[in-house]
């Protein structure tokens, strides 16, 4: 309660979480490294987050020589892909190969798990080795989280059926005889 009411009582500032995509695209590049939508509202009008994404560097770095060095990672979680686009000597330092297999193994994989944070978190780790010369640190693991069912196997369903069988049919059985019973204990009173 105290919590909400601290909220609620909060002076509400500018915050990129709270933009829609065309607050976002005309306010320029964010002052710090990143910005995060919480409010899931960026890319609903785009169908192509390589379009957005093209979009968004554009406006922000209008001329090649501002966003010679820039780079953008979208991801777009009602869809489950991300997209990773730059200037040219942005793709060029991290190389094609690094950006294809972070848009291809890093981004999708993990937001179809919905490790949305891990994924940005393992694609920037990805993209700074790349920038920095340093080896790439590969595809982060995915944990095979195989349930097992809680259903019985048709083995195990025949091999009960007995006893499944005797205990339908006494309640059917009671269900019919208890009421008749009554019925005929009321009746011979009178």
């Amino acid at each position: 309660l105290a919590l909400s009411l601290a909220l609620s009582f909060t002076p509400v500032t500018a915050n990129n979480a709270l933009a829609s995509e065309f607050d976002v695209i005309n306010e320029g590049p964010p002052k710090d490294a990143y910005v995060v939508d919480d409010a899931g509202v960026l890319s609903r009008s785009k169908a192509d987050a390589f379009e957005y994404a093209d979009q968004v560097l554009e406006k922000w770095y209008p001329s090649v020589e501002e966003g010679n060095n820039k780079g953008i990672v979208v991801l777009v979680t009602s869809q489950k892909e991300g997209v990773i686009t730059g200037g040219p000597a942005f793709v060029q330092v991290v190389g094609e190969s690094v950006l294809d297999a972070t848009v291809s193994e890093n981004l999708p994989v993990l937001a179809t798990e919905e490790k949305y944070n891990e994924a940005l978190l393992s694609s920037a780790k990805r993209l700074v080795a790349a920038i920095d010369g340093l080896p790439d640190p590969g595809v982060p693991t995915v944990k095979d989280n195989k349930r097992e069912s809680n259903f019985k196997t048709k083995e195990e369903t025949y091999e009960k059926r007995g006893q499944f069988t005797l205990v339908v049919g006494g309640l059917l059985v009671i269900a019919f005889v208890v009421p008749m019973a009554q019925y005929f204990a009321y009746v011979s009173r009178k």
